[in-house]
């Protein structure tokens, strides 16, 4: 089917629907270096612009809207954030695009923290927004971990479907556990998915492959973790836009930090996936991105209605 992508970053969710077997025919987002790693990988259907100047007879009829709004106002890694936060509208923006093309499916993606946010009351505000706009709403919290990914890395998902549409959407089961029981595989460890790659220290002609020299700590707090090499990794983190800061995880060896390649695997980006900007800035691409692989999962269970 074909896909209207906002707020698409690096492209992590996009990627997710192409592997899925969709089409993304335009793309949106404001961060001009996310913008070039998309056109550079993806390709030069999106536009680089802030989505409230964006007329919506400027995006072109689609059967999805996907979005990953931004998420700095909801995430449980902001200490301050509230509901007052200005940039928790955002998803109005969404809602602003999808009440105009009216397509036959949405899916908006966001952090844990939203469920959370005003004892619950903004997640009942965004279901009863897009309830409003006549659609079927589901929410549902996933584990990107349960989908092969080496991060434990929760994320909610609110799908919709637009009333009249004859099509039930299913939540992806999951295909790995934390123990590998019920026939499921087992969760993928940080240090297995980074066998693949080579030292960074050492000649090597892959993209992106640098580390920060940020002297470790470990005090247990966010990016100052010690990391479990046989688990997968804790969640990828940035903090905002182009103007937030960047947290990175350890490598599991413990004694740096991760590169950028290293980082962009544990979110499971393929390998020459290049990424464009400063080191920070492409530690901020990977941080904001969804995990492709859990991307496809979620974009896999829409197939079922384009085989009707």
């Amino acid at each position: 089917m074909n896909v209207v992508s906002l707020f698409s970053g690096a492209g992590g969710l996009d990627l997710g629907f192409i592997m899925a077997g969709h089409e993304i025919i335009w793309a949106n987002d404001v961060f001009a270096d996310a913008v070039e790693t998309y056109r550079r990988n993806i390709g030069n259907h999106i536009v680089c612009e802030d989505i409230f100047l964006i007329d919506a007879s400027a995006v072109p009829d689609c059967d999805i809207i996907i979005g990953g709004f931004p998420c700095q106002g909801f995430s449980v890694a902001n200490t301050k954030r509230c509901e007052g936060d200005s940039r928790n509208v955002l998803y109005k923006q969404l809602i602003r695009i999808i009440e105009a093309k009216k397509p036959s499916f949405f899916v908006a993606e966001n952090v844990k923290g939203i469920l959370s946010l005003g004892n619950g009351r903004v997640a009942q505000m965004i279901l009863d927004d897009f309830t409003k706009m006549g659609y079927k709403v589901q929410a549902k919290l996933l584990n990107a971990a349960d989908y092969g990914v080496p991060q434990t890395r929760q994320r909610v998902f609110f799908v919709g479907v637009r009333n009249g549409t004859n099509f039930v959407y299913e939540f992806p089961k999951p295909t790995h556990s934390p123990d590998g029981g019920d026939g499921l595989k087992k969760w993928v460890g940080v240090q297995d998915a980074l066998k693949i790659l080579p030292d960074p220290d050492q000649p090597n002609d892959i993209p992106n492959h640098v580390y920060s020299n940020y002297k470790l700590r470990f005090n247990g707090y966010l990016g100052h973790r010690t990391i479990d090499p046989n688990k997968p990794a804790p969640t990828v983190t940035a903090r905002g836009d182009d103007r937030g800061g960047v947290v990175v995880l350890h490598h599991p060896n413990n004694k740096r930090r991760m590169s950028c390649r290293e980082l962009a695997t544990v979110q499971g980006f393929p390998i020459r996936f290049e990424f464009c900007g400063n080191r920070s800035s492409v530690y901020r691409q990977i941080g904001n991105a969804v995990p492709p692989l859990l991307a496809s999962a979620v974009a896999r269970s829409f197939n079922a209605y384009g085989e009707k």
